[in-house]
């Protein structure tokens, strides 16, 4: 007789809490293999397939397509015991069945751990929706109790908690009513003393009347919402400022292009820009660093795992070298290059998008000169690079048209004064330069 298991959500690591339903790989009906994917999911660092430890007929899902699902929130059920001879996901024809126990492989770099005991009834969904869980607040004797609200999400509830909202006043843009991040980050941004107004007349026809016909709505969720919180989170906790210089870049293109000019692989320009950033951190080793709020210390790192910013459909994506300060500047550029790729393909790990402790974003590809970046929270210091130009420019007394770049530094206040910060920023131009000072450091 066979057995209907419940494969949940998995913990995806890296402190994710939740993920979105992007596609289905399986319909109900469905034979499946023990770690066969069985549907793909976006989370706040990348897109996964997530492979389903049992193998058997799939028997219900649970969230459509689009929805955000918490990490433990049933994904699917599964019949698993004897083979019945049904159509396949890949396709159609009999497919023998196996009754295993579980699976070695969930995700990447994350394995599974057999179920611990439970004493609850298996039971077998009879819908392919699952119903959020809902809220209330709490009812005062001789009042009525408020609307439910549905809360799915435990980090919209964790949220909510550390910005004061009552979950109960906050109207859900979901289905159903459900409350998104996006509907309490957008109640914890209302004005004090107008919010109880504002939620209020949300769905009054004064309001109506004011959206602007055919607006569209973009949910701030998956990597677009997850650079919106961090880059929010920077500039209100860490107190940053901005120096900026030009540097002429003539001798380090023509550096990059004698160093491709033989045999073996080639070297990109970002990749000497992430070489220069690890030799000025090590001799500014005071920008390598976290701010621990909690302890109120300065925690300087001792490794360089530098990001470096990387422009995809799905919006931007930040993967880290891990011990960039080890790498030369052909590994550096390997590396760049292959994170970079999988970045566009949406195949990066969280491994591969967290951890960082500096980033180096290459705004110029946008043939822009310059800008004033915004911290990658909770790291230090970022340096930002223009588009490199011919310019006129003052050499030896002389006007040339000279490859001229501009750099922009932005700076966590708390770790260092301006003296550090324009220190670093002036050993990054000279080794632009003249990039014969990176030879010190060799």
């Amino acid at each position: 007789m066979a057995v209907v298991r419940e494969f949940r959500l998995p913990d995806l690591g890296e402190g994710l809490t939740e993920a979105e339903v992007v596609r289905w790989l399986v319909s109900v009906g469905d034979v499946v293999a023990v770690d066969q994917p069985v549907v793909e999911v976006e989370t706040a660092k990348a897109m996964v397939e997530v492979p389903c430890p049992y193998g058997g007929v799939v028997t219900a899902r649970f969230g459509e397509e689009g929805a955000e699902l918490p990490v433990g929130a049933p994904l699917l059920t599964v019949a698993v015991g004897e083979p019945v001879p049904m159509r396949t996901a890949e396709g159609d024809g009999p497919a023998g069945g196996r009754t295993p126990d579980g699976s070695g492989n969930v995700l990447v770099g994350y394995g599974t751990q057999a179920p611990a005991p439970r004493r609850r009834r298996l039971r077998t969904p009879v819908a392919d929706v699952r119903k959020p869980r809902t809220e209330t607040a709490p009812v005062a004797p001789g009042k009525p109790a408020p609307a439910a609200r549905a809360v799915i999400s435990p980090l919209v509830r964790r949220i909510a908690r550390e910005r004061g909202l009552d979950l109960a006043q906050v109207r859900g843009s979901g289905p159903d009513g459900l409350i998104l991040r996006a509907d309490v980050e957008r109640a914890a941004t209302e004005p004090r003393g107008g919010r109880e107004t504002a939620l209020r007349d949300a769905g009054s026809p004064v309001a109506e009347r004011h959206r602007e016909p055919g607006a569209q709505r973009i949910p701030l969720r998956g990597v677009r919402g997850a650079v919106a919180e961090k880059l929010t989170r920077s500039r209100r906790e860490i107190p940053d400022a901005t120096c900026w210089v030009d540097a002429d870049a003539t001798e380090l293109l023509a550096a990059r292009r004698a160093m491709n000019a033989g045999e073996g692989p080639k070297v990109s320009l970002l990749a000497l820009l992430a070489r220069i950033c690890t030799s000025a951190l090590a001799e500014y080793p005071e920008l390598n660093a976290t701010v621990d709020t909690g302890a109120q210390e300065i925690v300087r790192l001792p490794g360089v795992h530098l990001g470096f910013a990387v422009q995809t459909a799905r919006g931007l994506a930040v993967p880290v070298v891990r011990d960039a300060h080890t790498r030369n500047a052909v590994a550096l550029s390997t590396e760049m290059a292959r994170l970079a790729e999988a970045a566009r393909a949406g195949t990066l790990s969280p491994a591969e998008l967290t951890g960082g402790t500096f980033t180096l974003n290459n705004y110029g590809v946008f043939g822009v000169d310059g800008s004033t970046p915004i911290i990658n929270y909770p790291e230090a210091a970022m340096l930002g690079v223009g588009r490199i130009a011919p310019k006129p420019w003052v050499r030896e007394g002389e006007l040339a048209v000279r490859q001229v770049v501009q750099l922009s530094f932005t700076f966590d206040h708390r770790v260092c004064d301006g003296g550090t910060a324009g220190g670093f920023l002036r050993y990054v131009a000279d080794c632009v330069e003249r990039p014969a000072v990176l030879l010190r450091s060799l």
